[in-house]
Order: C-alpha cells, then structure tokens, then sequence
C-alpha cells in the first residue's frame, strides 16, 4: 500500500511540476496593436481564455502543449508550448472576413455577417459616401439597403430640417439607434402633418458626421429583449473610427439639373417662388484624424463637419389641363414648393486610454456637437385679409420684401419656417477584465436634442404690418442611460458558451417652452388669425417639462451545442415610471449544414413605450384640409381636452417578431442571404384624425373647450392601431479582386407588406361611422400602409482598373397608394348636398373621399381620389481616377435620366390636384420630385 501511494504521490507531482503558469500577448501582425477578445484555447487540457483589452492572456497548460489561438477576422495559429512562461503571437488578418465582422446582436465576440442567427448588414461608409451626389448619410443609406426607408419632406412644419428614416416599413421610432454599442438619443420633434412616420420621434443620423463612421451594422430583427424600447423593426449600430496617424480630407459639390419642373423656367408669370436653372446646390466638407494616446494602443480620432445646402423648387409649369395630359392646374396652395434650405455644422470624437500597469481596464469616450439651421416655406396665404395685414377698408397690405403680385393682381406670400437644431451627445466609460474570464463594461450616455422655431418673413394678421420676424418657442428632449455589463465565455460548456448579463437605468426629460406673445396672441378680434403665420408659437398653456425614469435588466446567453448548432437566447425585464412592468424574451438559432449554408431563424417579444414627446406634444398649428387652411389643436395626452374626448393614456406598444432564412457563400467572394419576416404590433400610437369644433355630435365639452382656444378642430395621440408587417430581404454580393482590378456587385431587394388588423376606436368616439372614420380615416390608413413602398431592390455595379474606377447604380422602387383629402363618399353624407357641398369638403376630408370629374357638369359623376405612383427605376453612374495615392476625384450623376414620380393626382380629376399631404403636385414618395443631381468630389489621404 506504502508503495502505491508512492507511486501515485511521485506521478501527481510530476504532474504539477509540468503544470504551468503561461502568460502571452495577441497581436495584429501588420499595425502590431493588441487584439481584444482573441480566442486562446489548451489543444490537451481543453483550457482555454480570451485576450484583454490590452490582448493580454493567461493560461495554464501542462507542458508539452498547444495552443489554438483563433480570432474572427483573422486566420488561426497553433503555437508550440515547452519551457515559455511568456509568448508573443501575431494573427494575419483575413482581409475579406475583417470587413464582415459584425457586434450588433451579441454580447461576446464579433461573429462573421453569414454566421449569425438573424439577418444584419453591414455597410461601409467609406465605399458609399463618396460615389455619389447624396451629401448626407440618412439619403445614402437611403439607397444602401433596401429594408431602409427615408423620404425628404417639405411643408411638414418642421419635417423639412430634420431627416428621420425607417427599417421594415415600420415607425421611425421602431428602429432602436447604436453608437459603438451604446444606446443613442433620440430628436425632441415628433412628426406631424404630411410626415412619414406621423406621430412618431426618431434619430437624426444627419446630425452624427458620414466621416466619423467606419461603418454601419444593421440588425434586421427585433430585439428588445436584448436592448429594450423601440428595437421592434431592428437595431442600427454605428461604429466610429480609430485610425490613428491618417488624416482623410473630403469635400464635395452638388446641384440639381431638373429640366422639367424646375420653377425657373415658369418666372415669367411671377406666379412661383424660383431660383436659378441649376439649384439645390451643395457644399459638404468633412476631415477625419486620429492620434494615438500612449503606447499601449490607446487613441482619440476627431471629425469635424460642414454642409450647405439651397432650396430647390419644382412645378408644373403647363396648366392647359384640357388638352395636355401631363398638365395641372395653377398651383396656388404651395407656391414655393420644394426643399428647404439647410447649414449645418459639426465635430465628434472617438477615444480609448488603457489604464494601469497591468492593462486590466480601459478608459473610453465618444461624443459629439451638431448644429442646424433650417429655412423651409409654408403654404402659402393668397389675398387672405384673415391671414395679412388689412388697411382699414380691410384690403391687404402689399408689403414688397415680404409678397409678390402676379401678372394678374394677385397678392401673395408664403411664411418661412425657420428651425435653429442644436444635438449634443457624450459617453463615457469603463471597461476591463474583471478575472476568472469576466469581463466588465461601465457606461454613461447622455444625449440632448433641442429644436427651436422661428418664423420669418411673415405676419400676425391681428398685429398688422410688422414685426415680420418670430420666435416661436421650440422643445427640447435629454436622455441620460448608465449601464453595467459583464460577459464571460465558458469554452466547456458544449462546444462554447458566452453569458452576458447587465443593468440599465436611463432618465428622460422633455421639455416645451412657450414663443414670444406675438408669435401665438391675438390682438384684434374683428377676424383677423392669431399667431404668426406658417407656423404659430407655442402658447403658455403648451408649455411642459415632464420626466421619466426606467430600470431594466437582461440575461442573454449564445451557446454552441455543437460546432455547427447555434443558439441565443434572451430575456429583458424593465420597469418604467410612468406606465409599469415589461418584460420580453428571444429565442435565435442558426445550423451550419455545410461550411457555407447556413440555416437561421428567429422568434421574440417587443415593445416601445410611448415617448415623453407623444405624452406630452401640444401646439396649435395651420394644418392644410380639403384645400383649406384651418388651426387645429394638437392635445397633450394628459389634457381635459384629450380626456373630453375619451382618449385613454398612453401605454406601450408590444410586438411579436419572427424570421427564417439562409446564408450560402457558394464560392469565395460570393455571398447569398436570403430572409422572410413578420412583425405584429399591437397599440400602435398614431396621431389621429382632426376632429371639428363645430361637429354638433361631439361631446359639448370638447367642442367647448375648442372654441375657447379658438380653434377649428383638434387631433390627438392615441393607443390606435394593430398592424401586420410581412416581407422578404433578398441580398446577394460578389467580390473580386485580381491584380490591379476589382468588382464589386450588390443585389439587395425588399418585398414587403402591411395590413391593419385593428383600429382601436375609444368609446366615446364610437358612437357612429363619422366618427369612428375621423379618429382614423381612409387617408390615414393609406398613408400608414405607404411607410414603404411594397417592393424596393438595389443593383450596384463598381469596377477599378489601375487608377480608375467605374459604377453604376440602379435603385427599383416599387407602387405606392394614397388618398386625398377629398370629398367624402360616405352616402349619409351625400345627401346633405353632393359632392360639391363645401360643408363636406374638409369637414369629413379623407373619409372615402372622392372628387369630380374634370369639365363633367353632373355633379354625381365622381371618382374615388386614390393617388397612383407606379414602379420608376433611377440611375446613377460615377467615375473615379486617383491622381496618386492622396488625392481621388469622382464625378458623376444621380438620377441620370432625371426621373419624377407620378402626380399626386387622379388622371381624368387634375383640376382637383394638390389635394395632398404636401400641397405639391408630388407626395414625398419613392425617389423625391427633385430630379437629377450632378455631383463632383475630392477625397484626400495622408
């Protein structure tokens, strides 16, 4: 027995003696900075660990032994391991996986885009920023994906200086927005009338500098359960650059060449408002640098930003409707119909310090200031002694620097609208290796956004003739996130396992504050409208400063079954101040049926509480009805009116999101995905419809509360509206290089379908057809259907030979359908005296509407007023030569053959046009009305 436990004692301490303590440093073999997050793995043992954030590791191995160090991106290494106690190791990066190396959607590692269990793109901005005329990220992420939606508007009242896009088809506020991983603000305005995503307040990608991102990932699935509110259609997560020691200087111009509709070849009537025959034009500069910081892979990049850019203005200059069927009528609603004009400036930051002797933490931060102003015209005010100033025989005054009078007399002006935006972000943070294979993350994220209003080169009417200049008052909306996070990889579990579990916390704060007295009062009482004109200030009864709070935590955790099995699943509790508990979950998986199919899908809950903006929004605005100019009220959620008309308080939105799909990569370079999706949304906050004053079927204490604000008509946000998102995302993307040459090409297609299950109808406005109608008319439903248009696809085509670079690319945008205003169609309401009544018109606009038929006498001859856009194709093509290796020109078109999109009208009812959401002869639809754009850029290196 002695000798047993001899041998057993001298057999255990050679053991230990061959046991040891090993600790080593990854490396890029080409920059020789530290690699974060590598993989490093005992062949024998099966111990195994990950780099810090200095790409320091440490291992125990029994000797002889090795090591498997692998890193996505980078091609693996083994490493023979005998008497070192100390290892360097440097990973060749693999070029062409690097670029698809994507975070979004996971709380380990980066994961290659084709490996992942739900869809996500991910999109250069280096490759899309500089081939064409578009200035501004939002328009050229616009035509970048397919499942990404924006549309520029005009005469929206603030719409017009704020670009807000969407994902799926869905809200702008459905789309939760990332920078390097944290959790980005929103804007404090919030859609009205004639803007996609009515109702709703998103992010302003505008206002973070295209030269500070390297790229840009898109989850396309939901996933609250991972991030919380508002990541019901997806997730957008923007990474920054770190270069260091490279300056990129790019600078660029652009105008519009429209030979069609440009408003300048109509100036001789003096009936529009008209610039020059090229218009629209463009500046942008931007420069990007990085230094570094220490010697330990520590960094700060800067970016600073410069755009401006001038109105454009487009009509239908032929309005001999009776013989020409591409004619419209005199456009008198928006005489000055177009893009506003907008200058806006920036800088944003990106920096890492590592801390410490033994780089177990990392100091980081990132932040950044924009600022905007914005010049938009309103509709316009056409001898209106109600809406001008008037002498005492209650003729208007003509005031020169402000009207114009056309060649038939007519007097005429149209407000500005001016918007001065202010965005300011900071996150600092915390990050290390908390031992025993933890790692931790400590973050603060403060957001502001303030939007203030001016009106400019108008009136108010019940004033006289001047001041001509406002201040409207504006809001102004803060966001504040801390959050803790740890992650840990378990290398025996299965074939791996990452854990991820953390806590957040976030604070909101939205504020109105009230525009001069002039800008809202009234002060004569004979008839003249209060407030300035175009946009009338925020009253002191609009004013709020209201605030929330939320605490939330999540569990989310991707476990390898097998090397070819993937799962991920997730669970995310959150509790709000104001409307309670939720709680939702994921479940996602994907199977490798080969080494390069890959099955995946997907299932989850969401949810998006209602912002403090739709709680809280209150302001009485012009808003355009059945050809008429009217003041409607908009009520805060909380207000006696809102509660007089029986609308219940707010609560979240909650979702039901499913997907299934495949990647293939069938040979190098070539990569194929393919995804179906449905998105279920219940309690969607919509606005309303506008309810009148002088419906005598109202509850008298609405309609009284109405006519003691003076106002014609009120609109409220409401729980209103249960939808059905469907839809395939199609992408296939080839590359190639050889020698000195390089293909590119990128097929992307979107196929998608909304259908509206329910209209939550409140009970009080229940009570019969009119009203259920009002609350959410046919034209609304259209317009909420019309997010997106049904199909989009993309096709770029780019080519490099030695210095020169060639493309095209070609954008389908498919059938959109929306309704005018109208005259009812509703047959109780015929009666009251046909489709000419005036009384019908506007006061039951959109219900059914319909319109007469051009030059027909017989009243009862009318047509329903559904707004047609077929499918258009645009073109853009570019060229590019590099004069060296510093310094790259490209020119080129968009929109070569300088389409438009069908008119907002109905063919044989053209006398009826401009009966729409912008007053235009074009909604803000597909590819916009603006036509080809010419462009030319310089990009420099150093």
């Amino acid at each position: 027995m002695r000798k047993l436990l001899l041998l057993i004692g001298l057999i255990t301490s050679s053991y230990l003696m061959a046991q040891k303590n090993l600790t080593g440093t990854v490396k890029d073999a080409k920059t020789n900075l530290p690699l974060s997050g590598a993989s490093v793995k005992a062949r024998s043992s099966k111990n195994g660990t990950t780099t810090n954030n200095d790409g320091i590791f440490r291992i125990q191995v029994a000797v002889p032994e090795v090591l498997e160090v692998s890193m996505i991106g980078y091609k693996s290494q083994t490493v023979k391991i005998a008497d070192q106690t100390e290892i360097e190791i440097k990973l060749e990066a693999n070029t062409t996986e690097l670029t698809e190396i994507v975070f979004v959607g996971s709380r380990g590692a980066g994961r290659a885009k084709t490996e992942t269990p739900v869809p996500i793109d991910v999109i250069k901005v280096s490759q899309i920023e500089l081939p064409t005329a578009k200035m501004d990220l939002t328009s050229v992420l616009n035509y970048a994906a397919p499942s990404f939606n924006y549309n520029k508007q005009s005469g929206a009242d603030g719409a017009d200086h704020i670009d807000i896009a969407t994902l799926r088809g869905l809200g702008p506020d459905h789309t939760l927005v990332l920078i390097n991983g944290k959790r980005w603000h929103k804007t404090a305005f919030v859609g009205l009338f004639g803007t996609r995503g009515k109702g709703s307040s998103g992010t302003d990608l505008n206002a973070i500098p295209e030269d500070a991102i390297d790229r840009v990932e898109i989850l396309r699935d939901g996933a609250s359960a991972q991030y919380g509110s508002d990541a019901i259609a997806g997730v957008m997560n923007l990474i920054l650059k770190k270069d260091v020691h490279h300056l990129t200087l790019n600078t660029g111009y652009s105008v519009y060449n429209d030979t069609k509709y440009n408003s300048y070849k109509w100036r001789a009537g003096n009936e529009y408002y008209y610039s020059h025959p090229l218009d629209g034009s463009t500046f942008s500069l931007g420069a990007n640098y990085g230094a570094s910081l220490g010697k330990r892979g520590g960094f700060i990049n800067f970016t600073v930003d410069f755009l401006n850019q001038a109105k454009t203005f487009r009509q239908v200059g032929d309005t001999n409707v009776l013989t020409n069927p591409n004619a419209l009528p005199l456009n008198t609603s928006r005489r000055a119909f177009g893009d506003g004009s907008v200058t806006t400036a920036g800088a944003m930051y990106n920096a890492e310090i590592p801390l410490g002797a033994s780089g177990k933490t990392t100091f980081y931060s990132f932040g950044g200031y924009n600022y905007k102003f914005g010049d938009a015209y309103a509709y316009s005010r056409n001898n209106d002694p109600t809406r001008s100033p008037v002498d005492g025989s209650g003729n208007v005054i003509f005031v020169p620097s402000i009207m114009h009078k056309s060649m038939n007399g007519t007097i005429y002006y149209n407000p500005h609208i001016q918007s001065h935006i202010t965005d300011a972000s900071m996150v600092l943070g915390l990050k290390g290796d908390a031992g025993n294979g933890w790692n931790w993350d400590l973050s603060n994220s403060f957001g502001a956004n303030n939007f203030h209003y001016f009106g400019d080169k108008t009136f108010n009417a019940s004033l006289g003739v001047s001041p001509n200049h406002f201040d409207d008052g504006g809001f102004y909306y803060l966001e504040n996130t801390v959050n803790l996070d740890f992650n840990k990889a378990f290398f025996h579990v299965a074939q791996g396992l990452n854990l991820g579990i953390g806590a957040e916390y976030r604070y909101e704060n939205y504020v109105i504050y009230k525009g001069e007295d002039a800008s809202w009062q009234l002060y004569d009482t004979t008839g003249q409208a209060p407030g300035s004109q175009g946009f009338p200030g925020f009253r002191p009864s609009d004013e709020v400063n209201a605030n929330r709070s939320n605490i939330g935590g999540y569990v989310d955790a991707e476990l390898n079954v097998t090397k070819k099995w993937l799962v991920d699943a997730a669970i995310r509790l959150e509790n709000y101040s104001d409307f309670g508990f939720t709680s939702n979950y994921k479940f996602a998986t994907r199977y490798k049926i080969t080494d390069n199919f890959n099955l995946r899908g997907s299932i989850s809950t969401g949810f998006r509480a209602p912002s403090l903006q739709q709680i809280n929004f209150s302001n009485t605005l012009t808003t355009f009805s059945g050809n008429t100019l009217t003041e409607s009220h908009i009520a805060a959620n909380q207000s006696p009116i809102t509660k007089a008309a029986g609308i219940p308080d707010l609560t979240q939105e909650r979702s039901v999101n499913g997907s299934l799909g495949f990647s293939l990569k069938p040979f190098n370079g070539f990569t194929i995905t393919l995804d179906g999706y449905m998105i279920k949304i219940k309690d969607r906050v919509v606005l309303s419809g506008i309810f009148n004053a002088s419906d005598p079927n109202l509850p008298k204490s609405l309609t009284d509360q109405l006519n003691a604000l003076n106002v014609a008509s009120a609109q409220f946000f409401a729980n209103a509206v249960n939808t059905t998102n469907t839809g395939l995302d199609l992408v296939l993307e080839y590359n190639k290089k050889w020698r000195t040459k390089g293909l590119r090409i990128l097929l992307a297609g979107n196929i998608q379908n909304m259908c509206i299950d329910k209209i939550n109808v409140p009970a009080k406005l229940n009570d019969s057809y009119l009203h259920q109608k009002t609350f959410f008319s046919d034209r609304e439903e259209y317009f909420l259907l019309a997010s997106a248009p049904n199909s989009k696809a993309s096709l770029g085509l780019d080519y490099t030979i030695n210095k020169w670079g060639l493309g095209a690319h070609f954008t389908y945008f498919g059938k959109i359908t929306l309704l005018g205003f109208g005259y009812t169609g509703f047959p109780a309401l015929l009666n009251t005296g046909g489709p000419g009544d005036p009384n019908i018109s506007g006061s039951f606009a959109g219900i059914d509407p319909y319109v007469p038929i051009d030059n027909d006498p017989d009243p009862n001859h009318i047509l329903p007023e559904r707004f047609v856009f077929t499918p258009k194709v645009v073109t853009d093509i570019y060229a590019s030569y590099k004069f060296s290796k510093k310094v790259t020109i490209f020119l080129g078109a968009d929109n070569l053959f300088n389409i438009h999109p069908d008119y907002s009208t109905v063919q044989q009812a053209r006398y009826e046009a401009y009966d729409n959401e912008s007053g235009g002869p074009w909604d803000s639809v597909q590819m916009g009305y603006n036509g080809r754009r010419l462009f030319g850029r310089l990009a420099f290196n150093f």
